[in-house]
């Protein structure tokens, strides 16, 4: 029988992207004892907070982590861990806000290593860097996902300057129950083998054979451009999100999902609006073309292609829900991206509720987390039952926690004095202080 959903408080909401801000000793414990002297660090330098590894500094810890700031001061990069809300780098902070939001379940995705690991692939001691990268898979397995069972979907990321490296890592994170890679939305981009070779084969073979979602998070290759310095940093803002198109068609046109059939590749923070039409570009393109590309889709649309194989996100949506079924409703799921500046927190099932509520309530389940149940192999109800886990269930217990938007010191935008901020604004500010 369906659920009856008759207010934002009967919503059951799971986010299938969010970040986690690493803790000064994430990686401590899990390095192994004789490289454990070696093992990431938070340093301070120049009255900063940042990361250090093989002798290298990584100064951005916070990486737009906003969430629980006035507005006025978005924007501006946390550069200590107290200039944060808890909730970015506290696991038990993290579920308070979780239940002050009405959240169920997050998937986060790392920030020191970057969304997809790349910064391993930088570091030049591969034996550190790859023991450095199995301690934070230990770590958000163990200390971040493990502190708090079933409320977090577990993510891995892979040494993937080495295919049997990445081959042997993602077994063992999938031997521990991990069902989602993050990796780059075009590994080209940052000088990885494409997709359209046979590098990548055995680690699809995992993937596919261990119901491992493949996350390609905007931002992970190709990068979304700045116009120019002299744009308005709203212009990079506003087209961010799709940017990540052009991954989408390249995976969408690759030999990947003919190859392996049953994997799943996630656009993840892509939002859905730009589908419907994304989709019928590629179709109409695809008959256009074919003839001089020699493009084969196997008897398949393009756009029947990537409906079986890709799975989307919103954070809010209401022109993508409105053409929802030209997207495919179950490939749809929610997303709240905290503690980014993008994110509906402490206000997402009311910013939500405006866009599903003209839905059915088998929809609304859908979209909400019955998708994501399903395709990140998720189980949360084995731990909270459906009615412990709604909207309105979690906020009862977070009735203590302070939403209340507070300025939390660091980077202030007081030197534009009103004006345009533009990117070059932003660049340059950061680079000064950092």
């Amino acid at each position: 029988m369906t659920r009856q959903i008759k207010s934002l408080e009967d919503m059951i909401l799971i986010s299938v992207d969010d970040h986690v801000i690493e803790p000064g000793d994430a990686f401590i414990r899990h390095m192994p004892a004789n490289l454990r002297d070696k093992a990431p660090r938070l340093i301070e330098h120049k009255g900063k907070e940042v990361w250090t590894l093989d002798g290298e500094i990584y100064p951005t810890i916070g990486l737009n982590a906003v969430a629980g700031r006035p507005k006025e001061e978005y924007g501006m990069e946390p550069t200590r861990l107290d200039q944060m809300r808890a909730g970015a780098w506290q696991v038990q902070a993290r579920v308070d806000d979780m239940n002050a939001n009405g959240v169920l379940g997050s998937l986060c995705f790392p920030t020191f290593p970057h969304f997809a690991g790349k910064l391993y692939g930088m570091v030049k001691d591969k034996t550190l860097s790859l023991a450095a990268l199995r301690a934070y898979n230990d770590w958000h397995f163990e200390d971040w996902c493990g502190a708090a069972p079933g409320r977090f979907i577990p993510l891995a990321i892979l040494p993937l300057w080495d295919i049997d490296l990445a081959v042997a890592e993602m077994k063992r994170m999938a031997a521990r129950g991990v069902h989602v890679l993050s990796f780059p939305d075009n590994p080209a981009a940052i000088g990885l083998p494409s997709l359209h070779g046979d590098y990548w084969d055995p680690l699809w073979k995992v993937c596919e054979d261990n119901r491992i979602v493949v996350c390609c998070h905007i931002g992970t290759g190709s990068k979304p451009p700045h116009a120019s310095e002299e744009s308005p940093i709203d212009a990079w803002i506003v087209t961010m999100p799709i940017s990540i198109t052009f991954a989408a068609a390249d995976w969408l046109f690759s030999p990947v999902f003919f190859k392996f059939p049953k994997l799943k590749m996630a656009l993840s923070e892509g939002g859905i609006g730009w589908v419907p039409y994304f989709l019928e570009r590629c179709d109409y393109s695809f008959e256009a073309h074919r003839a001089w590309t020699h493009a084969d889709f196997q008897g398949m649309k393009p756009s029947e292609l990537f409906r079986r194989n890709v799975l989307n996100c919103f954070i809010d949506d209401q022109f993508g829900l409105a053409v929802r079924d030209r997207v495919g409703v179950e490939t749809i799921s929610w997303e709240c991206d905290y503690p980014h500046s993008d994110t509906s927190w402490p206000e997402s099932p009311e910013v939500l509720w405006e866009s599903v509520q003209h839905l059915p309530s088998e929809e609304i389940d859908a979209v909400t987390h019955v998708n994501a149940i399903r395709e990140y192999s998720f189980d949360p109800f084995s731990i909270m039952s459906p009615e412990e886990s709604t909207v309105g269930a979690l906020r009862r217990k977070a009735m203590n926690v302070d939403t209340t938007p507070k300025s939390m010191g660091g980077l202030k935008p007081t030197d534009f004095q009103g004006k345009r901020v533009t990117s070059g604004d932003i660049q340059k500010m950061l680079a000064d202080e950092l």
